[in-house]
């Protein structure tokens, strides 16, 4: 025999219990809105102002209408997650944000509130919708700045590269180029292989970019589209490669002023383009060789 609060439920009625769930998730939302808008503020006045962010609006936006395309797709699976542990993550959360917003850590504040975020939304919609919409969470962490310490770990080892490769190839045609670390010589310019130069800006945002593109093509072909991934930080490499040699003529031929101007922020912008480009470019060009090189195996594994 069906109980009342069994009628309810079939009815559509909400119990106290459901009235105490609905109050928990307002409670959430509203909390997560104070800590996330004045964060927010932060990464874009901090990070997106600057070439390092710049692809961060981008992001936001595709990240957000690839979330609600895929939406659409999962909102049935929607089941709300134990209180207890959203609460639990947030009790460990929180104070790690407050403390990363006292002492003005963009890096980590961003990250911390957005796994406040992805604590809400596990509230509201479970583990299973979660894992089924992987790549808009995860493609939505690049509008925050990468932590300085793993930037200066990943940027080191790309200037020394650059110069020296830059070096190398300049000296080959007879330019009185020399260099000292990140420190290129050149006639009677000194130049400083910086950051904005040396890939690492490019390589996060043309990464971003290229993740978006490839999962919207080859999402059903993981294989390939890992290829083309492993392929992004090659490009990037190349292309700024071009772009620190640009720099370094544009430097000697018509003075520091004209190289580190206008110049050298379309340099960055051109390298970038053609950077994108190329991946495009490199995926019309493997594709077809990748279908047939997959059609021989699947005729040799049926023989």
């Amino acid at each position: 025999m069906a109980t009342a609060a069994d009628t309810r439920i079939a009815a559509g009625q909400t119990g106290p219990l459901s009235r105490s769930a609905r109050f928990g998730t307002i409670s959430l939302v509203v909390g997560l809105l104070l800590f996330g808008i004045p964060t927010m503020v932060f990464v874009v006045r901090q990070s997106w102002t600057g070439e390092e962010g710049a692809h961060g609006p981008i992001v936001l936006v595709t990240g957000l209408w690839l979330l609600f395309r895929r939406w659409k797709e999962v909102s049935d699976l929607a089941r709300a997650a134990p209180s207890a542990n959203v609460w639990a993550l947030l009790a460990c959360l929180v104070p790690l944000q407050i403390f990363a917003r006292i002492t003005q850590i963009v890096e980590i504040e961003g990250y911390l509130m957005y796994a406040c975020l992805l604590a809400v939304l596990y509230s509201l919609v479970g583990l299973e919708v979660m894992k089924r919409l992987w790549f808009p969470l995860f493609y939505l962490a690049f509008i925050f700045p990468p932590p300085e310490t793993l930037v200066a770990f990943v940027t080191v080892p790309m200037k020394i590269w650059l110069s020296e490769a830059a070096i190398w190839f300049l000296d080959m045609l007879g330019y009185p180029i020399g260099g000292e670390g990140v420190r290129i010589y050149i006639g009677q310019y000194e130049l400083l292989v910086a950051a904005a130069c040396s890939g690492i800006n490019s390589i996060i945002s043309l990464s971003a970019i290229s993740l978006f593109y490839i999962y919207m093509r080859h999402q059903a072909h993981w294989r390939y589209a890992l290829l083309l991934v492993l392929l992004i930080v090659p490009v990037a490499l190349i292309a700024n490669f071009f772009r620190v040699l640009v720099l370094i003529l544009l430097t000697y031929h018509a003075g520091e002023a004209a190289a580190q101007g206008f110049l050298h922020n379309f340099a960055g912008i051109l390298m970038f383009a053609i950077a994108l480009l190329t991946i495009f470019g490199l995926d019309l060009l493997l594709k077809p060789l990748w279908d047939r090189y997959v059609q021989r195996g699947e005729a040799s594994a049926h023989d």
